[in-house]
């Protein structure tokens, strides 16, 4: 526990698929034992699934789905960072989306309420060198923001890289103009050390949100009161589209199990920009993480219900796949109570 002084936060950003979660997790499993960590993680989607994958790791986790950390969002931000900083952690790290960037969060840390209650360490951002031949991403602003504010690049996945895709990666670090230092792993698998990288950027405040006090009259976030798909199934669906993406989530209550080797199936023939779910089966809760055919799958020691994420280019015909999602559920599992 943090007994007095600022607390340190991070953040760790990246574009859609580059690892983040898979990231946070191993630094979660390696932190100092007497050290409480917290994590505020936001999505593009507006279920919610990284949530469920970080509490698994027994720290205190505050979740805001629905896209960027922006000033729309900024009253469920401001109430979500309160509660974690309250518990006095000895570090906080912070997830924006894959489709959002790191300068709304650093804004409101650095105005006036929280700038004496944190201290930024450094940010982290993560990147999937193959995706540096593909100018669909080296293009969006997003990604080209996610990489300035960055005080390090790190490499993720360079156990399924090329050498090319490497070397292409290196000189393009070298070619920011912040200068970050770089790193490269796989499977996530950070130093603690790089938390505290010296920080290459000082942000400064040039928006709103930097004048906000917990006082302050924001805008009432929009709500979606999405409908379960059907009364009888109790099943919860929401989609979401913006910077050129689409989501659909869906929330699927205890009563209905799934059959892992089914639902991979189904998650391969996707084909989707990005596929996130954790499940319920007859043999335990189980997370999947997908980005088009490179599936990977893993145990949780529990889960409150199923959760499934879609995040595509395009939009899809989701009540289809709603229903193929359903022919995966266990033989046994019903789809009423």
């Amino acid at each position: 526990m943090n007994p007095a002084g600022p607390i340190p936060f991070n953040i760790i950003t990246g574009f859609l698929g580059t690892g983040k979660t898979t990231a946070i997790r191993h630094l979660l499993a390696h932190r100092p034992p007497s050290e409480h960590w917290a994590v505020l993680v936001n999505e593009f989607g507006e279920i919610g699934i990284d949530g469920a994958l970080l509490k698994a790791s027994g720290v205190s986790v505050k979740e805001i789905p629905g896209g960027c950390m922006c000033c729309t969002n900024g009253l469920p931000v401001q109430i979500a960072l309160n509660f974690l900083l309250a518990r006095k952690p000895d570090r906080l790290i912070i997830e924006p989306s894959g489709l959002g960037h790191p300068d709304e969060i650093l804004t409101l840390l650095s105005g006036p309420y929280y700038r004496d209650l944190t201290e930024a360490r450094a940010t982290l951002t993560l990147i999937d060198p193959r995706k540096l031949a593909d100018e669909r991403y080296t293009t969006h602003a997003l990604f080209v923001r996610q990489a300035q504010v960055a005080d390090r690049v790190i490499a993720t996945k360079t156990d399924q890289c090329e050498a090319e895709d490497l070397l292409r990666f290196r000189h393009w670090a070298q070619q920011l103009p912040q200068h970050p230092q770089q790193g490269e792993v796989s499977w996530g698998a950070m130093p603690l050390s790089w938390l505290d990288t010296p920080r290459q950027v000082t942000h400064r405040p040039n928006q709103s949100l930097s004048e906000i006090t917990p006082g302050d009259a924001l805008p009432a976030p929009w709500i979606d009161f999405a409908l379960p798909t059907s009364p009888a199934t109790d099943i919860l669906r929401k989609t979401r589209q913006g910077e050129g993406f689409f989501s659909c989530g869906w929330r699927i209550p205890t009563h209905i199990q799934f059959d892992l080797t089914a639902v991979l199936a189904w998650v391969y023939a996707l084909d989707a920009v990005r596929v996130k779910g954790v499940f319920l089966t007859p043999q335990g809760a189980c997370a999947v993480n997908a980005e088009g055919h490179a599936i990977q799958s893993f145990s949780l020691p529990e889960a409150a219900d199923t959760r499934v994420e879609i995040v595509h280019t395009q939009a899809l015909d989701w009540m289809a796949l709603e229903e193929g999602l359903l022919a995966c559920r266990a033989s046994a599992s019903p789809l009423s109570l």
